[in-house]
């Protein structure tokens, strides 16, 4: 399990996190989604013990991260922006990750090395960035880690090998109960793939729910009648957004399905088509409330 409870950390008179909570159970993935600048990195490089914190407490596996080298030969780290030795080959970064993680697999190693297909006696340096980024799942998955923290992961991969990697993170998870937690600005690949998301905002966490909770208490309602839009109907229902196109009137609102189909139907609709929103939908919704202009952008 990955516990953060009340996590500050400032650089100088810049608060990057201002007592962020986060919860992941173990066998679980956790996508962490967040506008440029919101300390999504920081909270990763504070959660792998890279930054100490100023504030709070971070625990995984009930263990504080920060100066735990045992705890760490338990994690995969993967960022954003990768770095290898200017010599070294794929098979040098192995030789070196063998040395620091006990439970390194060679025969993992082969088996990625079949899916991946590099030449592993060519130095990384001569790889483009998706090759690099390759190189980064290939031994990180080979060192058999319980908990995988990845920084946007597919960034710089074709649609194949996005879809490859993605494979071999779930794989992971299904076999041998891999904790996950992944930050990324691509919502649609994280809907196929987390069992919670929280939402980061300017140092401060959101929201945080299970995807399917999520998804479940927050629609999008596409609403035609003959005649004006009835008043009383908007007290009624809880209306987070009203926009109106021609004869259509586009609500997003909170509520169940049933509640809100109930309510609108009594003032007999030409067209009342409820449909649940996309990650990407909350996403926008979420930071819209909190000062973003985007006017019409669920239309």
């Amino acid at each position: 399990m990955i516990q953060i409870e009340n996590l500050t950390k400032r650089f100088d008179d810049y608060v990057a996190l201002d007592g962020v909570n986060l919860s992941v159970e173990p066998g679980s993935v956790y996508g962490l989604v967040g506008p440029n600048g919101s300390g999504k990195t920081t909270l990763i490089k504070c959660l792998c013990g890279v930054y100490i914190t100023d504030g709070g407490s971070i625990k995984i596996y009930n263990e504080c991260v920060y100066d735990n080298p045992e705890l760490k030969k338990r994690i995969a780290y993967i960022p954003d922006d990768l770095y290898f030795p200017a010599t070294f080959t794929p098979r040098d970064m192995a030789q070196f990750y063998s040395t620091m993680y006990p439970s390194f697999s060679w025969e993992r190693y082969a088996e990625l090395g079949k899916l991946f297909q590099l030449d592993e006696k060519k130095r990384i340096a001569r790889f483009s960035k998706g090759m690099q980024k390759q190189v980064a799942f290939w031994v990180s998955m080979s060192s058999m880690p319980d908990v995988i923290i990845l920084d946007e992961p597919v960034d710089g991969l074709d649609p194949v090998m996005r879809k490859k990697v993605w494979s071999v993170i779930l794989e992971e998870v299904e076999a041998r109960g891999v904790t996950v937690l992944i930050s990324s600005h691509n919502l649609r690949e994280l809907e196929d793939v987390c069992d919670h998301v929280g939402i980061l905002h300017k140092g401060e966490m959101l929201l945080q729910k299970a995807l399917s909770d999520m998804k479940s208490d927050t629609f999008k309602l596409q609403l035609a009648f003959d005649g004006e839009f009835p008043e009383e109907l908007k007290e009624k229902l809880s209306i987070l957004n009203h926009t109106v196109s021609g004869r259509v009137h586009l609500l997003i609102l909170r509520g169940t399905s049933e509640e809100i189909l109930e309510t609108v139907n009594a003032f007999c609709p030409l067209l009342a088509d409820l449909i649940p929103l996309t990650l990407e939908e909350v996403f926008i919704y979420e930071l819209g409330g909190k000062g973003y202009d985007f006017k019409n952008i669920l239309a």
